[in-house]
């Protein structure tokens, strides 16, 4: 009996240590894995965000995006025509409504194409900042820019880093000028031929 006592005790102490480094190792293991998903998470959020400020730079410098729409329409054009015409006397009205389903169809995938341009009718970002600069007498930084088309346009996001990408953009047309006062840029618009005032002929004394 106490030979058996023991062997028992034996065992349980073995399976008391193994499930202890179960568990053990398994906490690590979900320690691990919580750290990757963490990372993934942040990694995905960080290409969330550098995919939005990609976009708004394209639209602030007035680049098309790419259509990647008409290759499916292209594809599912020839399907209708292949269909065969040979049939009872209904054919020819099933192959209409066919024809007429095709087409809303790809009315449908029209309209919903074109609401990308419905947004595009809003003023691009580069007109606003122009527009900005030709109605300031005095310079402006790129932050003070982006603060008052945030206010002027709150439906937009608007971000400082674009709005002083699209100064640049304007400053490289000379359609913008910039000047360094410090460490600080300011961005006016391009000087025009102010008018001089026409001194004296005006104003000759008459003899």
């Amino acid at each position: 009996m106490s030979e058996t006592t023991v062997a028992t005790t034996e065992l349980t102490s073995q399976y008391s240590t193994q499930v202890t480094g179960d568990l053990e190792r398994n906490l690590k293991e979900q320690e691990r894995v919580r750290g990757e998903i963490e990372a993934l998470q942040a990694q995905l959020a960080s290409l969330q965000q550098d995919h939005t400020v990609l976009v708004n730079i394209q639209q602030a410098l007035g680049i098309p995006a790419a259509p990647a729409q008409p290759a499916p329409e292209a594809a599912a054009v020839p399907a209708p025509r292949k269909r065969k015409t040979a049939a009872a006397p209904g054919a020819g009205k099933q192959t209409r409504a066919s024809r007429s389903a095709g087409a809303q169809k790809r009315n449908g995938k029209k309209s919903a194409a074109a609401s990308p341009t419905a947004q595009s009718s809003q003023p691009k970002l580069v007109e606003l900042v122009r527009e900005h600069l030709a109605g300031q007498h005095e310079p402006r930084s790129a932050a003070e820019i982006t603060t008052v088309l945030e206010q002027q346009h709150p439906e937009r996001e608007i971000k400082t880093k674009i709005v002083r990408l699209t100064l640049e953009g304007l400053v490289a047309k000379n359609q913008a000028q910039r000047t360094k006062q410090g460490r600080s840029v300011f961005y006016t618009a391009p000087e025009a031929a102010e008018p001089t005032p026409q001194d004296e002929p005006a104003a000759q004394p008459s003899a």
